[in-house]
């Protein structure tokens, strides 16, 4: 994979890797191919990705700024993109006590609700980032058609699971939060569970896809889960 990047030094012992000044799902799987390598390479504490960069924390005492560098150099010139994806499915269910904005989102953009199912569930979107919550997957790939503005005044208390949009982003709250994202449909599949060795159900990278369900689907699928 061949990507332009930028070093620079982020405090005393941290450093900011920045690929393109936009962002799209090339960029974003070059920042998480790089991140993947990083993670292995001993006396490295932590590598944070985002939409189009990277946070790379070391260990002062083991490293300077130029061996940190050197490393990511040599790092990046090896690392490749996988070329099979894994499409993890998530159900929702879509409108009603679940997805309140749903009709708001439908007349913002001049179509059905059935039209905002369709498009918000027929294609696989990248998981750019995690942020906002532990475990907020922030999606890259919303249709055009369905891009809305946040609310005017954020809700106090959001249900984990809820779906929204704002503005042409799509995610997923994993547990209850204010937010101001226009909520079309809730999940019952558990996003972040802290009790568990792998608290998140998705990763920097990954992919989705959305998965119409029914009212009685999702009450099956919570309580399976109890």
């Amino acid at each position: 994979m061949i990507f332009d990047y930028k070093i620079n030094p982020f405090g005393e012992r941290a450093v900011l890797v920045e690929f393109a000044e936009f962002i799209d799902s090339t960029i974003n799987s070059a920042v998480v191919a790089l991140t993947d390598s990083l993670r292995l390479a001993e006396g490295i504490i932590e590598v944070t990705p985002a939409y189009r960069s990277l946070l790379l924390e070391y260990d002062p005492l083991q490293f300077d700024y130029q061996e940190v560098f050197n490393i990511i150099r040599s790092t990046a010139i090896t690392i490749t993109k996988a070329d099979e994806k894994t499409v993890c499915e998530i159900m929702v269910c879509y409108g009603g006590k679940f997805g309140p904005d749903i009709e708001t989102v439908a007349k913002h953009n001049g179509i059905s609700v059935n039209d905002v199912i369709f498009l918000h569930s027929e294609r696989e979107y990248q998981v750019y980032m995690l942020g906002f919550l532990p475990g907020f997957p922030y999606l890259g790939g919303l249709s055009s058609k369905l891009a809305t503005p946040r609310l005017a005044t954020p809700r106090l208390s959001i249900p984990p699971g809820s779906v929204g949009i704002a503005g042409s982003q799509t995610g997923i709250y994993p547990i209850s939060s204010p937010g101001g994202w226009q909520l079309i449909g809730r999940t019952p599949q558990k996003l972040f569970s802290p009790s568990q060795k792998q608290p998140f159900l998705l990763s920097a990278g990954d992919w989705l896809r959305f998965v119409p369900i029914s009212e009685t689907d999702y009450d099956e699928i919570e309580n399976s889960d109890d």
